[in-house]
């Protein structure tokens, strides 16, 4: 097993001889780069920090006899090296000068312009040019600071007491160029992942011995693979592989508590670095399973895996803050938590039946992505789970209007055309007394040239025999929205409901996901038996629809939802 060392330390802590390998190219960084390093340490103490830690990229090392070879973190190590040789000559000696030194194998004098700074070296070779030009912005940017002498005796302290680094030490037999080539070449740099699981490896983990390692390897593997299952992955975030380079990396962001506005790279391992010197490895290593192994438990729970997954996938509350409420309590005070979190979740100023599609769409879309999912908890004896999978994974979800809607946005003649000739045959399925409204329609489908205003007249005819208009206030009200996907709903938009079930029966034949309660809308599950017909969406289908959201929301509700609004 390859042997690691790993740690953190002040800038300030930074000894020893490095060089720079001839495989890497030479000092590179231009005034900006200089110029914002300078204000992030300096800004320190400053709002956006709130007095805590400024964390360093890594410094990535590998000894070589009494030096280390610098495989990452040259230009960061060398311009930390530049800012205390200003800090210690423009303040006479009175701050130190840099506890380690810096040379290039392919530029034997660089030792040399590194101690002394000589500026009339500048001009020499492209490496030092960079060099002195560096030196140059480090000294523009002192000067700019208001008293030179306070900025400076700031920013010594910061590095003494504020500024870390990641200390990585490689082992002895790595090929470093290879190393190098995967952290610059190939642009995948160390995560906070691959730094815990070496805090863990490390030939410093006293507390562990090689037997132990190997089994914390094992077990790390295991995890990830795991959490490559997308039913487990999907339950528990809504971030798309994506979002991590190793999905481990999602356990212990929960365990560092990191927020979703938390910018800094390396936070999550510098908190489990600072919890690994507050409880041991061990322990910490009990944490991070036991948090796995938790998740893992309400993954296969089926109370546990519908409840939070609605609450994660409605962005209702984060994995953090329902991890938190788990902690320390009984199973059923979990379940009661979470039933509140819930409430919360879908809790209404207003009668639910005033939600309106145009000034409550997020409201309406999380009940109704409740219902579905309560509807499959509750659907046949823990055999049925709600897919988060699925609906994650699709593009994004809206409302589909189950009642007939407008043709709005229908401008062009093949458009008229197929909708007159898909509504044609719900009016065919009518029965007698249509043959007049069904000769206009073959009339309008096979003219020549189709006016818009023609389409616009058949239209409506169409729209009021397949379903009784009840004014914008029905069409836009939750007991005649159900959610779909945007590729479907773009599919059935302008359609009337016979059209619409038509589609939705195909879409469910090619095997695209339908959310259960949307599949059971246009189903007619809900609606009454007696007297049920297919061809439209009537006021009883309405009324079952909510009477049916009402039987399986109601313990989460303020209030049943009214088939009618007021006013």
């Amino acid at each position: 097993m390859a042997e690691i060392k790993l740690e953190t330390k002040f800038v300030g802590e930074i000894t020893g001889s490095f060089f720079v390998p001839s495989y890497q190219r030479g000092y590179r960084w231009g005034e900006e780069e200089v110029v914002r390093l300078l204000e992030d340490i300096y800004g320190v103490y400053g709002e956006t920090h709130e007095g805590r830690n400024y964390c360093l990229q890594p410094i990535v090392v590998k000894k070589q006899g009494e030096r280390f070879e610098l495989v990452d973190g040259q230009q960061r190590l060398t311009t930390l090296y530049l800012i205390y040789k200003y800090m210690n000559s423009a303040s006479n000696g009175f701050i130190e000068p840099p506890q380690f030194t810096l040379s290039y194998e392919t530029r034997e004098e660089s030792a040399e312009l590194l101690e002394t700074m000589d500026m009339s070296m500048k001009e020499k070779y492209i490496d030092f040019w960079f060099l002195c030009s560096a030196y140059e912005t480090i000294e523009k940017w002192f000067s700019s600071k208001g008293t030179k002498s306070v900025v400076m005796g700031n920013v010594n302290r910061f590095f003494a007491e504020r500024v870390k680094i990641i200390w990585y030490e490689a082992d002895e037999a790595e090929d470093a160029s290879s190393m190098f080539t995967r952290l610059n070449i190939g642009k995948i740099p160390l995560t906070s992942a691959e730094l815990v699981k070496a805090m863990f490896l490390s030939r410093d983990g006293k507390e562990t011995d090689t037997k132990r390692q190997e089994e914390i390897a094992l077990q790390w593997d295991e995890m990830e693979r795991e959490l490559h299952k997308d039913g487990f992955w999907y339950f528990l975030s809504n971030q798309t592989e994506a979002g991590y380079q190793t999905r481990i990396e999602f356990i212990l962001d929960l365990i560092s508590k990191k927020t979703e506005g938390e910018r800094g790279t390396y936070y999550t391992f510098f908190a489990l670095d600072k919890l690994r010197k507050e409880k041991g490895l061990k322990e910490l290593w009990q944490e991070i399973r036991g948090t796995f192994l938790t998740l893992k438990d309400w993954y296969g729970n089926h109370e546990l895996y519908h409840k939070a997954g609605y609450l994660i996938a409605s962005n209702s509350k984060r994995l953090t803050d329902i991890y938190e409420a788990s902690k320390g309590v009984a199973k059923h005070k979990f379940l009661e938590q979470l039933d509140k979190f819930i409430c919360e979740s879908v809790k209404s100023l207003e009668n639910y039946a005033d939600l309106s599609y145009e000034r409550d769409y997020p409201k309406i879309s999380r009940l109704l992505l409740l219902f579905n999912v309560e509807s499959v908890r509750n659907n046949g004896a823990h055999t049925q789970w709600f897919p988060f999978d699925k609906h994650k994974r699709q593009a994004s979800w809206s409302l589909e209007h189950i009642h007939a809607q407008h043709a709005e946005g229908m401008n062009k003649q093949e458009e008229w055309r197929e909708w007159l000739s898909s509504h044609r045959t719900s009016i065919a399925a009518l029965g007698d007394g249509n043959s007049r409204l069904l000769l206009e329609l073959d009339k309008l489908i096979h003219k020549r040239k189709l006016e818009k205003g023609e389409f616009l007249a058949a239209q409506k005819k169409v729209v009021e025999k397949l379903s009784a208009q009840r004014g914008e206030d029905y069409l836009h009200s939750i007991g005649n929205l159900a959610l779909l996907d945007c590729g479907g709903n773009a599919a059935l938009s302008n359609s009337a409901f016979a059209v619409k079930r038509n589609k939705i029966i195909e879409m469910d034949q090619r095997g695209e996901y339908i959310p259960f309660c949307t599949k059971m809308v246009f189903l007619k599950y809900y609606s009454p038996s007696e007297g049920n017909q297919l061809q439209f969406w009537g006021q009883e289908d309405r009324n079952a629809y909510i009477g049916a959201m009402n039987r399986v929301l109601g313990k989460y509700l303020d209030s049943e939802i009214s088939a009618e609004q007021e006013g």
